[in-house]
């Protein structure tokens, strides 16, 4: 057990690690001791804990970059306070403690010789945010791989430490469909052999990853390593020989995945690095034949993205999408965004955004993609984008988004 009593005070903010780096314990000890705490102001990104919406404090309030994982279940009930930011800001935003980081709450490898704590596989925000924290807190995972290059941590550097031997959390993701694989089809003809990807995660990713086994000699550079890359290394189609900056590496942030890609990621060229470098745009810059992948709720009829909201309600986030894309679309090969037609019975390509909140603006879309084809954007003027997108629109909406356009 670790005790938060004697160095936590009311109004101070708390950091932890996401997605399979969550130090569970720790922040399963914070919350059982925030009520004696008094109110605390909380940060964390993808989070598969369950039970933060019953276990949180009424007095705490979550600040989150969106509303990804069990966070949306918090956003019911008004402990979500949604920061829109690119992916990029977030080390700014932690080096002038615009975000809470009184406190940071991480999940380690156990110590080397020289006492030093690796990040593994949870680079990423963390790694940023941890050089602004005056109080760390560590669970040193046994099962947590000291990967080379990772950064690493004092162990003195912890005012308290926990010690576990657990299987990190895998990802659950649905299986593609048949939708799944009709975009990623649709997206694979847009990637050329030697081109550097990045793509969003999830089922449609999965597919994408798929859809791209027949290529020669691709790249990645991203936000997460999934399963897709881990099988396209081993089939021999992820090789960064082409990439115009870590050659011969997949990079990003975090790795989120099965055991399997936990297991073997040390043996895989893959590189974790921090979120000042995986979004940076410096970096970004230098990948000329980057190709971004991301996905969206809706799009309208100028190629306007929204992949934040649904109905009120916070579903995605920012995140790294508009890095990427603006990257891609301006330095790079092309920003690619693809969705379902449809929605909940509805056309996801709209006359307008209904939730209006823009995410990705027009000018950072090269291709629009849905399981009906592909709509080419890049240099067209709008009466054009909006015929060429009605063009993938789903069959039955097509006659209302026209009607729509001649009525406006």
């Amino acid at each position: 057990m670790v005790d938060f009593g004697g160095v936590l005070r009311p109004g101070m903010g708390v950091w932890w690690s996401q997605a399979a780096a969550e130090p569970r314990p720790l922040v399963d000890e914070l919350l059982a001791q925030a009520p004696k705490l008094g109110p605390l102001r909380l940060f964390t990104g993808l989070s598969w804990n369950d039970q933060l919406a019953h276990q949180m404090s009424p007095t705490d309030t979550m600040v989150s970059y969106g509303g990804l994982g069990s966070l949306r279940e918090l956003g019911a009930t008004d402990q979500l306070d949604v920061v829109p930011c690119h992916y990029s800001a977030l080390p700014r935003m932690f080096a002038e403690h615009r975000l809470p980081c009184d406190a940071g709450l991480l999940q380690v490898s156990p110590p080397d010789v020289d006492g030093m704590c690796s990040l593994g596989i949870g680079v990423d925000y963390m790694a940023d945010a941890a050089e602004h924290t005056s109080l760390l807190f560590a669970e040193i995972n046994a099962q947590m791989p000291p990967l080379p290059g990772s950064p690493r941590i004092p162990l003195t550097r912890f005012a308290a430490t926990l010690e576990t031997d657990r299987p990190l959390q895998e990802e659950s993701v649905r299986a593609p469909g048949d939708l799944d694989r009709a975009i990623a089809a649709n997206v694979a003809t847009l990637v050329d052999d030697g081109d550097t990807v990045q793509v969003g995660i999830g089922s449609t990713g999965a597919a994408v990853f798929d859809a791209l086994s027949g290529h020669r000699d691709l790249g990645v550079h991203s936000g997460m390593l999934t399963d897709g890359v881990m099988r396209l290394i081993d089939k021999g189609v992820i090789t960064g020989a082409r990439k115009q900056v870590d050659v011969g590496l997949a990079v990003a942030g975090t790795a989120l995945g099965s055991a399997e890609l936990y297991a073997r990621v040390a043996d895989l060229p893959m590189l974790f690095r921090p979120t000042s470098y995986t979004h940076a745009p410096q970096v970004l810059s230098q990948l000329s034949s980057l190709v971004a992948v991301n996905f969206a709720i809706e799009v309208d009829l100028t190629g306007q993205v929204g992949a934040e909201m649904s109905r009120g309600t916070y579903l995605g986030a920012v995140g790294g999408q508009v890095d990427f894309a603006r990257a891609a679309a301006l330095t790079g090969k092309r920003s690619i965004v693809a969705l379902r037609s449809t929605m909940r019975g509805r056309s996801s390509i709209k006359f307008a955004l209904d939730e209006g909140v823009v995410t990705t603006a027009r000018a950072d879309v090269d291709c629009v993609v849905t399981e009906h084809g592909i709509a080419h954007l890049r240099g067209q003027p709008l009466a054009e984008r909006r015929r060429r997108l009605i063009e993938i629109a789903a069959p039955e909406f097509r006659d209302e988004l026209s009607k729509a356009v001649f009525a406006a």
